[in-house]
């Protein structure tokens, strides 16, 4: 992204103030870009990050069922990125669309400021990398709600961009943003939007990156083939990483009815941790999500205990990309995607949302993990309606005074 275009939420504010005409009053000096209220973040505590993290998960659990539902096979998410997302877009619904979004999020309210509690200390560790980013670019001309901006500006840390979305250059500019925000794994998410497009009147984006190394790494010269049963009943031979039991480091394993879960963490404080969900041979992963929830999950970490036993687990990098539109419609969410959205408190253009779009990346082998994700939304508003001649049709010239009919013709194929 080029310096001179990016500019704080503060700065739009006001740019955008004056577009809506001379009743709009000036808006405050911009603060601090990508920055999340500080005042605000004070004001909460971690039991507000953690209930607020709970409606993520709660939320993470649903989208995955509903896309393994309507994908299948490899389906990676970041339950942080799109509910976060989802929740800035929400913060512009009104009325029923409102009420739809936040059932689907599991949040009380679409306003629901615990989400800068959450983002700040999820970020707020040294012992891994994890980093959380938000971004708006609004289309030249289109009038925007100072208090939507100014509650994105202070809840999600998001910067802001006046740009012409109809234009390649302004898609380009999202793509380089998406590539610095995922340290590259991630390239491009523009086009998947639709961009550029003239309808376009918003643009959001949520970046996670995530980097960290077990706390106990393999020895990659255990890593050999080992045999995979895939759910057709296929056996294939996978790199496979091994740990062999050590008393003196044992891991965290629980057994469970249908599946069991292994813990293993990351870093030297061990506050991050990948948790493996593993079926029993008689079950699958569909089955085992239909039973999963926040609850479960909670009750199979809490059963968490130590033990000395061999870990074998495949390395794998996956890359995975959706457009979520279908699967957020099947959990309840129809009417954001629908003409008969209510984002009043965004923006007076009558806005609805168009696209959702979630690309991810992650790599596990003998070091550790690491992993990126995107969530792109984009506003639009209605294409104007128009009469396109694109198919087999019939033609008069006529004198409209007598309506006499000089000449009559069907046309099939203009090319004569």
């Amino acid at each position: 992204m080029r310096p001179h275009t990016l500019i704080a939420i503060g700065l739009i504010l006001a740019m955008l103030a004056t577009a809506c005409g001379s009743e709009g009053e000036q808006a405050d000096p911009p603060g601090d870009a990508g920055r999340i209220d500080v005042e605000l973040v004070g004001e909460l505590s971690d039991s507000d990050a953690a209930e607020v993290a709970r409606s993520v998960n709660s939320f993470g659990f649903d989208l995955q069922a509903a896309l393994m539902a309507e994908e299948g096979g490899n389906v990676v998410t970041s339950p942080l990125s799109v509910a976060t997302l989802l929740a800035m877009v929400a913060v512009g619904a009104g009325g029923e669309t409102a009420e739809q979004m936040a059932e689907v999020l599991h949040l009380d309210t679409v306003r629901d400021d615990r989400f800068a509690a959450l983002l700040r200390t999820v970020s707020d560790t040294d012992d891994v990398v994890v980093s959380v980013a938000n971004a708006l670019w609004a289309n030249e001309g289109t009038p925007f709600e100072q208090d939507y901006l100014s509650f994105a500006r202070d809840v999600f840390g998001a910067t802001a961009e006046q740009a012409p979305l109809g234009e390649q250059a302004t898609a380009d500019e999202i793509d380089e943003w998406v590539t610095d925000r995922t340290e590259g794994l991630i390239e491009e998410i523009a086009a998947d939007l639709g961009l550029p497009s003239p309808n376009a009147v918003l643009v959001l984006l949520n970046a996670v990156y995530f980097l960290g190394e077990w706390s106990v790494q393999f020895d990659p010269d255990l890593t050999a083939e080992q045999p995979f049963t895939l759910a057709d009943g296929t056996r294939v031979d996978v790199p496979t990483m091994y740990r062999p039991s050590d008393p003196e480091g044992p891991v965290q394993v629980a057994q469970r009815d249908g599946y069991e879960v292994l813990r293993l963490p990351y870093g030297d404080d061990e506050r991050f941790a990948m948790d493996v969900f593993l079926p029993a041979p008689e079950h699958d992963t569909a089955a085992m999500l239909d039973r999963m929830d926040v609850d479960e999950r909670l009750a199979a970490l809490g059963a968490l205990e130590g033990g000395a036993l061999d870990v074998r687990l495949p390395s794998f990098e996956l890359e995975w990309d959706a457009n979520l539109n279908a699967a957020l419609a099947a959990l309840g969410m129809e009417l954001p995607f629908s003409g008969a959205a209510d984002f009043s408190a965004m923006s007076p253009s009558d806005p609805f949302l168009s696209a959702i779009v979630h690309k991810s990346y992650i790599r596990v082998d003998e070091e550790g993990t690491e992993a990126a994700a995107v969530t792109g939304g984009m506003m639009a508003t209605s294409v104007p309606p128009s009469f396109t001649v694109d198919r087999p049709f019939l033609f008069t010239v006529s004198d409209t005074r007598t309506d006499t009919v000089l000449f009559l013709g069907t046309v099939e194929d203009p090319r004569g």
